[in-house]
């Protein structure tokens, strides 16, 4: 797959945030390690772990669950302004985790089943879903420092952040990977779809650090990140106070 980087005019929606909050942008390829790295680097620094295509499965699920035909934007569009949601952080595992609420419950297994993932496809390529989770994914500054992974995060939901990376590994690991899970996925036309689509394109942002994690633990990897992560808040005078 042919990557090429990022335009620097993404807009941006104001919001409220905290001083010097840190969000971590960690975009990827399918089954490049995104999640399994993410979690490990919130919990080493005690940051708040954002899955991004939760949320777009959270949707995928309603529409489902309610009849909503996923293979017309309108009536997707029309769901948004119907479906009531709260942004919730909840302690797992040992770290923190933004869940997407719909009417106060977060359906965990429900979005991992093989009819969600296909819905999930479908609506993440309309450019107004696209809009409005990106808004949505804003607001989760509220919860302090972040580790967002996703695959517009350092491109599309913060682009003004000085922390990005973006993991990659061979198709063959990835295969692999997801064979691993149970899960059968031609990865390289999700690639190609997800590098494609006209709204928020899977690219590598500018800045961000290139990991290719191809024969490397999950240890190893995060620890790539959070090294980098230590390095680049101790260069940043906006971290520092004076005596």
């Amino acid at each position: 797959m042919q990557l090429t980087n990022a335009p620097s005019d993404a807009t941006i929606q104001p919001i409220t945030m905290q001083p010097n909050p840190i969000v971590i942008a960690i975009d990827g390829t399918s089954a490049s390690g995104k999640s399994t790295n993410a979690k490990l680097v919130a919990k080493a620094l005690g940051y708040t772990y954002v899955d991004t295509g939760a949320m777009y499965r959270t949707l995928a699920w309603y529409c489902v669950q309610n009849g909503v035909d996923v293979h017309n934007p309108r009536a997707v569009t029309a769901a948004l302004r119907k479906w009531k949601t709260t942004l919730e952080s909840i302690d797992t595992h040992g770290y923190h985790a933004v869940h997407l609420l719909v009417d106060g419950y977060y359906p965990d297994k429900e979005i991992r089943t093989a009819e969600t993932s296909a819905a999930t496809s479908l609506i993440a390529a309309i450019p107004k879903v696209r809009d409005w989770m990106k808004n949505k994914q804003r607001e989760c500054i509220k919860f302090g420092n972040l580790v967002m992974e996703g695959r517009d995060i350092g491109t599309n939901v913060f682009p003004e952040t000085d922390y990005k990376f973006f993991m990659d590994a061979c198709i063959n690991e990835r295969s692999k990977r997801r064979a691993a899970e149970g899960v059968q996925e031609n990865l390289a036309a999700r690639d190609e779809r997800d590098s494609q689509r006209a709204a928020a394109p899977l690219m590598i942002a500018l800045g961000a650090m290139v990991i290719n994690n191809s024969g490397q633990t999950p240890d190893e990897t995060s620890q790539i990140i959070i090294d980098e992560v230590k390095r680049r808040t101790a260069a940043d005078p906006r971290n520092h106070t004076a005596a």
